[in-house]
């Protein structure tokens, strides 16, 4: 008995030590997203250009990957998301700036209304917000949503499937 559990406590051990390493980089400047990936709109004049994302390490058994951007300053009472894609492929270890996605992969309606990259604007006069990227690594190839899915929706499957996750959460004032 002694036995299975000391085995059982080091395999859970090195899943967490292994989910531990899983990481996320976020191209910006100094911990702030640039103004070419603002939005352009609703008062700010930025290129809405996605960063580029990149991760590495994630947990063995990965299947596909999800990624969100959430911004929990947003004044809404919600947060504000802006990006929201699943069904990234397990080969895919980045996506480009510009917010290309590879074949198979989907975005998710944001709360700008669009299924694509939707850059940061907060209020003017507000402190800089903060803008978590989060990449889910998990255990299914892909998900079924239906057309129009709400990021809530998308969420909730998401986590349904999580194996582990990786987040860094970069800042953008006006």
């Amino acid at each position: 008995m002694r036995r299975l559990i000391a085995t059982l406590f080091a395999s859970a051990f090195a899943l967490g030590a292994h989910a531990a390493d899983f990481r996320v980089q976020v191209d910006g400047e100094h911990g702030h997203l640039p103004r070419s990936s603002s939005f352009h709109g609703f008062g700010c004049t930025g290129g809405n250009r996605a960063p580029a994302v990149h991760w590495q390490h994630a947990p063995a058994g990965t299947r596909s990957y999800a990624l969100t951007v959430y911004d929990p300053d947003a004044p809404t009472g919600s947060g504000w998301w802006h990006w929201v894609v699943i069904n990234l492929p397990a080969s895919n270890t980045a996506l480009p700036a510009g917010g290309d996605l590879p074949t198979g992969a989907l975005a998710v309606r944001n709360d700008y209304g669009q299924a694509a990259w939707g850059g940061p604007c907060p209020p003017k006069g507000d402190a800089p917000h903060h803008y978590i990227f989060t990449v889910y690594a998990l255990d299914v190839p892909s998900m079924e949503l239906p057309e129009g899915a709400s990021p809530a929706l998308a969420g909730f499957m998401i986590h349904g499937h999580t194996l582990g996750k990786a987040h860094v959460t970069l800042t953008y004032g006006r």
